[in-house]
């Protein structure tokens, strides 16, 4: 948890059946369960619950036991955790805000000074994966304008899941970056931090799903875009359109939210090839590159995600991510990254307390 003694506390949770042998139906109730009983017994009644994204192992069939019903954003994709259990989920909870949904589908969750605007399963049901991400996001562009907000000025984070992602990611990679010159997102200007990994939805037919996460009221000076320079390159110098890491400033507090980082040097090439050890290590140098460059270090970190193109890499990374970091929430995903080179990619997110009266209290 950050910022116990704050006016708003903030907490990142990942949660885990302790029971792998138990059908997904009573996974998922008990794993509900668990996250009812952490925001309401452990945390004040002032901490609410705001993000719950589901990691299923067969979403087509488990998808229906989801409890969609609540104010909470939820997100849920087939991405297979590796622990052995059916599903896990990562959780977010804020103290002291409101929660509104929109007759879009977002999720404005209200403090005082920002909302911060959630769209998740954002999708298109026809076409290639270069016609559904640019359906995707013209229609999250015409709902932030809804907002009074804009992808190029607004938007943190996104993530977008693309099925059979090493035959159709060129598609949506050259979808994005049609739809950023349009929008004025360019190698001289900025990108939007991003994560771009194999994941499918709960319909066959969506080659892409898009998660998007933006702030109506952050001004241009709050952020800033980090670059690892000397361990990564710009990432339009190997034909993609993402940030490495992007930093929100505000009065009280820094979000530091780490892009996919993979095992590539400042040249845009593979590191270690076949070696899992070796890339999960340069992951981490080149994440750690990143952090540094924001002025945080990993005991900043709130969470992590690990994505892994193949399952019997499982128990050396686990080992490893254990040994490194044995009280951050996290999990491991079976979810190829996109280059087929890349056993591992890895995201997360620091929370770092600053005093900067320039900006409001978060």
């Amino acid at each position: 948890m950050f910022g116990k003694k704050s006016h708003a506390a903030e907490v990142h949770a990942i949660f885990e059946p302790t029971d792998s042998t138990l059908s997904a139906k009573d996974q998922i109730h008990n794993l509900e369960n668990a996250i009812t009983s952490l925001f309401t017994t452990w945390f004040p009644e002032c901490m609410s619950l705001v993000w719950k994204r589901y990691f299923l192992t067969d979403v087509a069939n488990q998808f229906q036991f989801i409890d969609c019903t609540g104010d909470e954003v939820i997100s849920v994709i087939q991405q297979p955790p590796l622990n052995g259990s059916k599903v896990s989920a990562w959780v977010y909870g804020i103290e002291n805000i409101g929660i509104e949904k929109a007759a879009s589908g977002a999720v404005c969750v209200k403090r005082p000074f920002y909302t911060h605007l959630f769209h998740t399963q954002l999708q298109a049901n026809e076409g290639n994966s270069f016609e559904q991400t640019t359906s995707i996001f013209t229609r999250y562009i015409d709902s932030l304008h809804s907002f009074q907000t804009k992808l190029s000025s607004h938007c943190i984070r996104t993530w977008l899941y693309v099925q059979q992602i090493d035959v159709q990611y060129a598609g949506m990679v050259n979808a994005r970056r049609m739809i950023f010159q349009r929008e004025n997102l360019t190698p001289a200007t900025h990108f939007i931090a991003s994560t771009g990994i194999e994941g499918r939805s709960f319909f066959p037919g969506v080659s892409v799903m898009m998660d998007a996460y933006a702030i109506p009221e952050i001004g241009e000076d709050q952020v800033t875009y980090l670059k690892g320079t000397g361990y990564l390159n710009p990432t339009h110098e190997y034909g993609v359109t993402f940030e490495r890491g992007t930093v929100v400033s505000y009065g009280d507090r820094e979000h530091v939210f780490i892009s996919g980082t993979a095992s590539i040097n400042d040249r845009g090439e593979i590191v270690h090839p076949l070696d899992i050890q070796k890339q999960t290590e340069r992951s981490f140098e080149n994440m750690g590159a990143l952090l540094s460059e924001a002025g945080c270090s990993f005991s900043d970190l709130a969470y992590l995600l690990v994505y892994l193109r193949d399952v019997a890499d499982y128990k050396l990374v686990d080992a490893h991510l254990q040994a490194k970091f044995p009280h951050l929430p996290m999990i491991i995903l079976l979810a190829p990254v996109c280059r087929p080179g890349w056993l591992i990619e890895i995201e997360g997110m620091a929370i770092r307390a600053i005093n900067n009266n320039r900006f409001k209290h978060f």
